[in-house]
């Protein structure tokens, strides 16, 4: 079981830390890409920045800025 961060930035990623703990993996939007990186017993947590009921059209490689 791993927990993804969805949409956080700044201080509110900071505070989810707080509740949550560290994530096993950061997703700088909610896309389709993302989806290869969940398992079906992981947990999805959405930041303000995302919108669990959409799924952006565009992709974009953010694992690699980590």
């Amino acid at each position: 079981m791993d927990i993804h961060f969805i949409g956080f930035r700044g201080e509110e990623y900071n505070s989810a830390i707080k509740v949550f703990g560290k994530p096993d993996f950061i997703h700088m939007s909610h896309d389709n890409r993302m989806y290869g990186d969940v398992d079906e017993t992981d947990i999805l947590i959405f930041g303000p920045k995302a919108d669990p009921e959409y799924i952006s059209k565009y992709s974009w490689q953010d694992h690699e800025l980590w």
